[in-house]
């Protein structure tokens, strides 16, 4: 008998033999995995109590409870400094981290902040008492990956365009809320025109406001640009002026100006914080290059009326001192999109090496579910990414873009086969026509060039115009203002 299973063995089949060879090499288990991070503490945060774990043998207590008083927090941190810890794990929950995490940061302890998805599927740790010791041990082992965040000056500028997105959607219910008392006094002016926040809009409902109820006079109030004529106005504000309607206006309007007051004061808060920031570039050495994507300037009304007021702040300017490019030059990059890019991923890109693995943490890109040494299925992780929702705005905008960005976006859209060569072909000859005129920077150019080839022919294979918006970031890496004709300045 083991005469036959020895030779049974032997006949298996070279395929399963290297299968098992190649499962060997995969990984060790669990129980038998050397630790990496002997100094290692894990913590479950709560919402009032936080579950601290350090290894055995550091203390009576390697286990602990603490309240999320700052005094509290204080003496955590200086119980595992005293217990010899130098890296602390924990759960990414809610807000409830990050006072947490800003005190031990204080005290130079290197922090991972990890996903719950990352340890949900573990059974029999439901307690806060064992979630913490398994934390500790999945650190200890090297088996959690930290999370990104940026800088504490950038994260500031991130709480404040965050709440003031937050300010934005808030006066948007109130517009919605007028609108609502408009209709149901059957006044449909906000039907006439096309935003009632507008100069003639907020004008009108101002008047109603005072007690104004003449249709004349009211419509007196347009706006020559309007091109609505002056008589659909006019029979748009007859209707039925109920005082509960008026006074729901009322309050919608004042709420409106209070969001909009705050926005402002908001924006100059947001402004202070990036003077602080030091250039890259100083726009009086390095002018900033001339706007290629700048629209020609609307004509204006036969009776001159000077253009809208612009705000102090230029925010192309700053994104240029901030980045040392001109990122708003990228396809679908437009000047507020570069802004709130750098409070969710700072300037410094470094921690991504390649392109692919930027896209992958956007979470642009499909993952590949494999068993048994093939593809089972492939789809895009679920989740609401703030920088990757950013790229895919700045993709839908590519609509009508020339450029092989445009083209891909077009593709996925109007469901043509186009080869991806075609593709790379074009961008490959735009390339080189014109990098005849920026001879002294063809290393950079070669070098973007195969960026874009490879990005555009692996793109276009998959049918995904997501992923080329992300590619913008090799363009940022390079110094480059296109993604096509890359050029230093800064």
């Amino acid at each position: 008998m083991m005469t036959v299973n020895n030779k049974s063995r032997e006949s298996t089949s070279p395929t399963r033999r290297r299968s098992g060879s190649r499962k060997g090499r995969r990984g060790l288990c669990l129980e038998d995995r050397p630790v990496h991070n002997p100094n290692a503490a894990g913590i479950d945060v709560g919402a009032r109590e936080i579950f601290v774990a350090v290894p055995a043998g550091r203390d009576e207590q390697p286990v602990r409870v603490f309240n999320t008083f700052t005094e509290d927090l204080e003496q955590m941190a200086k119980w595992l400094v005293g217990c010899g810890i130098a890296t602390v794990a924990m759960e990414s929950t809610g807000v409830y981290w990050i006072p947490l995490y800003e005190i031990l940061e204080r005290h130079h302890l290197e922090l991972c902040l990890t996903d719950a998805r990352h340890m949900k599927n573990v059974p029999g740790r439901r307690t806060d008492w064992h979630e913490c010791q398994w934390i500790q041990y999945l650190h200890s082992v090297g088996l959690l990956r930290a999370a990104f965040r940026p800088p504490e000056q950038v994260c500031a500028v991130r709480t404040l365009m965050r709440h003031r997105g937050q300010l934005v959607e808030m006066a948007s219910q109130h517009v919605q809320h007028m609108h609502k008392a408009l209709t149901q006094m059957n006044l449909q002016i906000h039907h006439v025109l096309t935003d009632i926040t507008g100069q003639t809009g907020l004008a009108i409902v101002d008047s109603i406001l005072c007690g104004e109820r003449d249709p004349d006079v009211l419509a007196g109030l347009r706006d020559p640009r309007v091109k609505a004529s002056p008589e659909t106005v006019r029979k748009s504000l007859v209707g039925t002026w109920r005082m509960e309607h008026l006074f729901t206006l009322k309050q919608s309007r004042e709420l409106y100006r209070a969001y909009q007051t705050e926005v402002a004061a908001c924006d100059q808060q947001i402004e202070q914080l990036l003077g602080q920031f030091s250039p890259r570039v100083d726009p009086t050495e390095r002018p900033l290059p001339p706007d290629r994507k700048k629209r020609q300037p609307r004509k204006r009304s036969r009776k001159g009326e000077p253009a809208k007021p612009t705000t102090d702040l230029d925010l192309r300017t700053e994104a240029y001192k901030l980045f040392g490019v001109d990122v708003t030059q990228i396809p679908g990059i437009a000047v507020a999109l570069a802004l709130a890019l750098f409070t969710e991923l700072g300037r410094d890109l470094s921690k991504w090496p390649t392109s692919s693995e930027f896209a992958s943490w956007l979470g642009l890109c499909t993952d590949n579910d494999k068993t048994g040494g093939r593809v089972v299925f492939s789809r895009a992780r679920r989740g609401k990414h703030r920088a990757g929702q950013l790229f895919r705005l700045a993709a839908y905008s590519l609509h009508s873009a020339s450029g092989p960005l445009g083209d891909l976006r077009r593709m996925k859209t109007n469901g043509k086969k186009h080869r991806a060569g075609d593709i790379a072909s074009r961008s490959e000859a735009a390339a080189a026509g014109q990098a005849a005129a920026h001879e002294k920077n063809r290393p950079l150019i070669d070098q973007n060039r195969q960026l874009m080839r490879g990005d555009l022919s692996a793109s276009a294979s998959r049918g995904s115009h997501a992923d080329s918006s992300a590619r913008v970031r090799g363009d940022i890496a390079l110094g480059s203002r296109s993604p096509v004709v890359p050029t230093r300045t800064g």
